[in-house]
């Protein structure tokens, strides 16, 4: 079998060069070795990388050969659980995939879109006129806020504030710089105890795990049908044999969308804040879109804005939050891009670099949204939450939220940016971050057709 060329160097030397620089090196690998490229994993399991449109078609499509097994993704289960959805496998997965999706339709997403506005004017009010904020902590308050209660129906109190705590510290250390400094050391995986880097992550997610269990214990004796959340949902499903679903199995399917929520979602607003105030005639266009509305839209008329969407759609291109798709696995013999690959090979979609191809996206290092106004790209094309099998569950929200949050922050408030200089990407996980955080400034607040009550004067 002849693999597609790639690097001598295994992955754990590649893997600092990937976090200190993840576009730029991106950009080299493709640049060097072309729209397929093969890494070899720690595991020996080779992986090819693939940035060709065809080639992600086939990865998604040729669903016999090319499975999306949830072997592959083991090492996301400290943080998702054993029994999340990115660990099933075959029917079961489809069936709990479904079970999730039910709360990102319908009349539930019209209500929510409303809570989403609340929060977001919620948090953003207690940002102190004249002073200097960082954007990425504070829109990760409010996608979190969202996430709880949308997928566990949980009112604001003393469980809704631990349980938000833990999710925003397990996070934090987990991308923090000792940890991942750590993780490469010899025994640096090891549980040491408390006061171990791996130690202390085992610990929040033990801690996190017990809350999120009692919850769901707590629910299951009081549940009512007329409840519309994701955890309600679980607790009257049924297994694919007809039983209901275990208390641990419900914990563990909790954790992805609330994990997605408050990290991604957080993660391409952020992004999106950036690029809107970094280019002005995009904002002010924007502003224009949204005024048009006149005062208090409902949130489905915010969603639908033509302009507002192309916004949304370019900042996850350019910046995607994900770089990759989940891997495949070839499980029997299978043509790729006019490679005969053999079973044990691994295969993912390399999102950043399909929306960096200049076929694609003439001049892909401008931020221009018009180009999503002018274009329909296909799934194979623009993916930013992945796709087929394992497309993220809650991308369609992801999106539906960051245009409220959005649309909601741009109508009340003026803000810019504090640091001229571009933003750089960090990257931890599967997720690539804006280095500093979006560093803004609140200079005060809008009112409708863009005229501005008096800036109040503050220290930077």
């Amino acid at each position: 079998m002849k693999l597609p060329p790639g690097p001598k160097a295994p992955a754990r030397q590649l893997y600092p060069k990937l976090q200190a620089d993840p576009f730029g090196w991106l950009d080299a690998m493709c640049k060097r070795y072309g729209e397929i490229f093969t890494i070899i994993m720690p595991d020996s399991t080779p992986t090819l990388f693939v940035s060709n449109p065809s080639g992600i078609k086939q990865i998604f499509t040729n669903v016999k050969e090319i499975t999306a097994s949830g072997a592959l993704n083991q090492s996301f289960a400290l943080i998702t659980g054993e029994r999340g959805v990115l660990q099933l496998d075959g029917f079961r997965h489809k069936h709990r995939r479904k079970l999730l999706m039910q709360a990102f339709h319908g009349e539930r997403m019209q209500a929510c879109g409303r809570r989403i506005c609340e929060l977001t004017e919620k948090i953003m009010s207690q940002q102190a006129i004249g002073k200097p904020f960082i954007a990425y902590p504070t829109i990760e308050d409010i996608t979190l806020r969202v996430g709880i209660e949308v997928v566990m129906g949980l009112p604001e109190g003393e469980r809704y504030d631990k349980i938000k705590h833990l999710f925003v510290s397990v996070l934090k250390h987990a991308n923090s710089p000792l940890f991942e400094i750590a993780t490469r050391l010899p025994f640096g995986q090891r549980d040491l105890g408390r006061w171990s880097p791996q130690g202390y992550l085992l610990h929040l997610r033990q801690e996190l795990f017990q809350l999120l269990y009692a919850e769901v214990q707590e629910r299951r004796k009081q549940a009512k049908p007329s409840h519309t959340d994701i955890l309600s949902d679980l607790i009257f499903a049924h297994d694919e044999s007809g039983e209901p679903l275990s208390d641990e199995e419900v914990r563990d399917l909790l954790l992805s969308p609330i994990f997605a929520a408050q990290d991604a979602s957080a993660t391409a607003i952020a992004w999106s804040l950036y690029w809107i105030h970094r280019l002005p005639v995009v904002r002010d266009r924007l502003i224009e879109e949204l005024d048009s509305l006149g005062k208090n839209p409902e949130p489905m008329s915010i969603v639908a804005l033509p302009y507002l969407n192309a916004v949304c759609n370019e900042a996850l291109r350019i910046y995607p939050t994900q770089l990759f798709t989940f891997p495949r696995l070839v499980e029997s013999p299978v043509e790729v891009m006019g490679y005969e690959l053999s079973p044990g090979v691994a295969l993912t979609g390399n999102i950043y670099s399909t929306h960096q191809r200049e076929d694609l996206y003439p001049e892909p290092k401008q931020f221009k949204p018009e180009r999503f106004l002018e274009k329909q790209f296909s799934p194979y094309e623009f993916f930013p939450f992945g796709g087929g099998a394992r497309v993220c569950i809650g991308g369609t929200f992801a999106l539906f939220e960051m245009k409220l949050v959005l649309a909601t922050i741009l109508s009340r408030y003026q803000l810019a940016l504090v640091d001229k200089r571009p933003e750089k990407p960090k990257f931890g996980g599967l997720m690539c971050y804006p280095a500093s955080g979006v560093k803004m400034l609140m200079q005060g607040r809008r009112q409708h057709q863009g005229q501005s009550q008096p800036l109040v004067v503050g220290s930077i």
